[in-house]
């Protein structure tokens, strides 16, 4: 049983990923990160004191 549950299982093709989801996607991350820096805008003023230019890194899936 467990073989024939594992051949189906393999052979079912995969599906490309939907270019309309994947910008969604990137932009709610977007929307999420900028809300993120503006939330700790005070902390990371303060870690750039001591490390100029840095930021935050952006989410990257």
């Amino acid at each position: 049983m467990y073989i024939a549950y594992s051949a189906i299982k393999h052979s079912t093709p995969q599906l490309p990923a939907d270019k309309d989801t994947d910008e969604q996607q990137h932009s709610i991350r977007l929307k999420a990160y900028q809300a993120t820096c503006n939330k700790f805008c005070k902390e990371i003023a303060a870690i750039q004191k001591y490390i100029p230019g840095w930021v935050p890194a952006y989410p990257v899936l």
